[in-house]
């Protein structure tokens, strides 16, 4: 296995660039993790690569329309803790009514429906992270 040692150097930029103590980079079945670990006298970046295997996705049986997130953030299914839920499997939806809201930087951002139909299938769980396009609700 042959490492990039420009996408090290890159990483190694960004950390002390944006004051961050960790950074990681995943592709294919190469992780690169780059730290900066405090001492006494001054601050050192340590580089660590690892080959790990990463999980495939599983085949994506279920058809129909995916409503995907729009930001990164963390996914409610309801405006509050035990408030009614945005989506059920098996609720009627229109297209714009709100599925869910993703939370960023503390800003509450609804998420619509982009069809109208059936909820088959909600992906993501209560308080759960997702990533800028992550399915989240599959509506047939």
């Amino acid at each position: 296995m042959k490492i990039d040692k420009n996408i090290i150097k890159e990483l190694t930029e960004y950390l002390n660039e944006f004051n961050l103590t960790e950074i990681e980079y995943t592709e294919k079945d190469t992780k690169i993790k780059v730290s900066k670990s405090n001492s006494t006298s001054s601050n050192q970046v340590v580089s660590v690569a690892a080959s790990t295997p990463v999980p495939e996705a599983k085949p994506d049986v279920t058809y129909g329309t995916e409503v995907k997130s729009p930001i990164i953030g963390t996914a409610y299914l309801a405006a509050e803790p035990g408030a009614k839920k945005f989506a059920e499997v098996g609720k009627k939806i229109k297209k714009g009514e709100t599925v869910m809201i993703v939370e960023a930087m503390k800003t509450m951002n609804h998420v619509p429906s982009t069809a109208d139909g059936i909820i088959k299938e909600i992906c993501v769980e209560d308080g759960q992270p997702v990533e800028y396009g992550q399915t989240i609700i599959i509506v047939e």
